[in-house]
């Protein structure tokens, strides 16, 4: 069977990630996206419908469910969604990093009983680890703690954004347990006895991604749902660290694409006076394509060379993508214009979702803080 790639302005020779994800994505997704950009829309018939063509089973094995095309694969599936929603592209990359975490636990019961539920899409489900991230690169404090009981944790504390979850939703959190150095992470449902969830925040460009306040309050959590126990986290860590950062490398491909897209249809009547403006389509576009050859790359070696160490190469890559982004959504809304100012114009919501992926963990300040730390030996950014 042949694979076809969605075909890109960008590079029209690409051919379709997987049968069925251009269509479903003008069909489905295309006709929500003001929907979702203005009225806050969860698009979960469409992440349904993804899931049910493979479309979130590339990080997962066949036994499991998954399709087990690989993290490359994976990467392509986020940047088609967000060539035309990064919203949708972001709740997408959510998904793939739940099953990333659970495709690489310990746990045999989290592979067998929920993974093929993620990977099909037939579950949804989002990661917590904004806090956790930012708490093992010295950012911020954990928020969430964790004590050991018999039969497995009880978790309390406050995330104040979680993304892609509901009361039907799984997603993974990390918390800090007394007396260990690695991390504790578990996989809790929004259902969960003394869980709460709050959509007590209103956001620009991200409405749309079911993102709560999560309050948890003695949390049980049995050992067949942890998906991590601290003396196992640095080795888990340097498992999944990589691919989970590069993987958000889609949302950065896919939005800067469609900013070519829009700079071209642009000068096919303005090229006289777009002419004038900083950065050229011609300049955006060769960039674009040496992040895109560079993001599929990286994800190559990290599929075929396990144990390398490939951390600083996903965050300078990572970081490359978000200064990409927010370059190429301002010239974008230069070359249209007053155009761009219309509510249901797309460069107005490409420079609103430019901010976004230069400001969701990791944020340009913390990749820019771990590149240094990694760079002068510093020792916390390998906690």
């Amino acid at each position: 069977m042949q694979v076809n790639m969605l075909q890109s302005v960008a590079d029209p020779e690409m051919i379709e990630t997987l049968p069925g994800l251009t269509a479903l994505i003008r069909d489905e997704l295309a006709p929500q996206v003001v929907d979702i950009d203005v009225n806050g829309t969860y698009p979960g018939a469409f992440l349904h419908r993804l899931g049910a063509i493979g479309g979130f089973g590339a990080l997962v094995s066949p036994q499991s469910g998954g399709t087990g095309r690989g993290l490359k694969n994976a990467l392509q599936v986020i940047e088609d969604v967000s060539k035309q929603c990064v919203s949708t592209g972001f709740v997408v990359w959510a998904q793939h990093a739940c099953a990333c975490y659970l495709q690489n636990s310990s746990n045999p019961a989290l592979r067998s009983d929920i993974l093929p539920l993620i990977a099909s899409g037939v579950a949804l489900g989002g990661t917590g680890q904004s806090n956790a991230m930012k708490s093992r690169a010295a950012i911020e404090e954990n928020r969430l703690k964790a004590m050991r009981v018999e039969g497995g944790y009880v978790v309390n504390g406050t995330l104040p954004w979680v993304s892609n979850i509901g009361l039907d939703h799984y997603f993974h959190v990390g918390a800090d347990v007394a007396g260990e150095t690695g991390l504790l992470v578990v996989l809790v449902k929004g259902d969960s006895h003394g869980l709460t969830l709050n959509q007590n925040a209103h956001f620009i460009a991200m409405e749309g991604t079911n993102t709560f306040a999560c309050q948890f309050k003695e949390v049980f959590v049995a050992d067949d749902r942890v998906v991590v126990h601290p003396h196992e986290f640095a080795r888990f860590r340097a498992r999944t660290k990589p691919a989970f950062v590069l993987m958000q490398m889609g949302m950065g491909l896919g939005l800067v694409d469609a900013c070519v897209s829009m700079m071209k249809r642009s000068n096919k009547t303005h090229a006289h006076v777009n002419c004038y403006l900083d950065d050229q389509v011609e300049d955006i576009e060769a960039a674009l394509l040496a992040a895109r050859a560079a993001s599929y790359r990286l994800a190559d070696k990290i599929d075929s060379e396990a144990g390398v160490d490939c951390e600083r190469e996903s965050i300078a890559l990572r970081l490359l993508g978000s200064e990409l982004s927010l370059k190429a959504s301002n010239s974008a809304m230069l070359h249209l214009g007053a155009k761009g100012y219309l509510v249901n114009n797309a460069a107005q919501r490409r420079v609103r979702e430019a901010y976004f992926v230069a400001i969701v963990t990791p944020a340009i300040k913390h990749l820019r803080k771990e590149l240094h730390d990694i760079d002068s030996g510093c020792q916390v950014c390998s906690a």
